[in-house]
């Protein structure tokens, strides 16, 4: 059995979407932390269990009966929580219960000097998982396409994209890393730790974005740069708190430092065709 933990977010209900045109639906299961969100799941045949990071019991009730956990990485760093030692209780659950393998989702940045708090947190998951004794990999996702998307809500409205300098990111979409990640799944063995990046086909950045919305959308949207300085003055005026801020300006951080710059074939050839590119996503989510 495959249990996909975090299966009612975005990318992990695409997962399990995949896995069930791959695999017979009763050997999938999903570990949730609120079952009643996994309403649209169940029909399918999939086992639907509680687990909740924070009880380690669930989380061995929740992985019964795997050979391999797809553990959705945890965000709770974005909200102030440990995201570790979220991890960690999820692999030692996995370890209790005999699971061989967990897969895991990491990032492309993901390294001990990266700029950007989650890569960080990534690192030292992937580490975890090295000295688990389990068999385990890696899949170093491309950064969100949804993320950029997010970005540029506010500039796309108003018609000025407003933000620090910044610098080109592989921009991936969830439908692709979801269809890519249930090929890995059914395929034990196929990748040993770190995968490759899984990226789309270019990286953009904000000023990329700004040209592509303008072309797609039929209106001018500029880009406008400010200083790193102003960029925090402006989200602690609107109430973020300083681990968000940290986030985000991270994020400008580490694409000035080309962390997410890289492109790689890899993605293109699991799952046989080019990517979805940006551009078809601003379409669906603005046009």
């Amino acid at each position: 059995m495959i249990i996909v933990t975090g299966a009612t977010g975005q990318l992990g209900r695409a997962i399990v979407k995949q896995l069930v045109g791959r695999v017979p639906a009763d050997q999938v299961g999903i570990s949730v932390r609120d079952p009643a969100k996994a309403a649209d799941l169940e029909p399918l045949g999939v086992r639907v269990r509680r687990g909740d990071f924070t009880e380690p019991d669930s989380l061995r009730h929740a992985f019964e009966g795997a050979k391999q956990v797809l553990l959705v990485s945890s965000n709770a760093r974005a909200s102030g929580g440990d995201t570790l030692a979220q991890h960690r209780a999820a692999i030692e659950a996995a370890r209790a219960v005999g699971v061989g393998r967990i897969v895991y989702t990491s990032q492309m940045a993901a390294s001990a000097s990266s700029k950007f708090p989650p890569a960080l947190d990534h690192a030292a998951t992937e580490a975890m998982l090295r000295d688990s004794g389990l068999e385990w990999t890696a899949l170093r996702h491309g950064f969100y396409g949804a993320s950029g998307l997010m970005m540029m809500a506010e500039g796309i409205e108003s018609g000025v994209v407003e933000a620090p300098e910044d610098g080109k990111i592989a921009w991936t979409a969830h439908a692709d890393l979801a269809e890519a990640d249930a090929i890995i799944l059914v395929n034990p063995g196929r990748f040993d730790g770190p995968t490759p990046p899984l990226t789309a086909a270019e990286a953009l950045d904000l000023a990329d974005l700004a040209a592509l919305a303008s072309a797609l959308l039929g209106r001018s949207i500029v880009r406008k740069f400010v200083s790193d300085d102003d960029m925090r003055t402006k989200l602690a005026t609107r109430g973020a708190p300083s681990h968000t801020a940290d986030l985000v300006m991270g994020l400008y951080m580490a694409s000035r430092a080309s962390e997410f710059t890289t492109v790689d074939p890899t993605l293109e050839q699991m799952i046989g065709r080019r990517p979805i590119e940006m551009g078809a996503l601003i379409e669906a989510g603005f046009g």
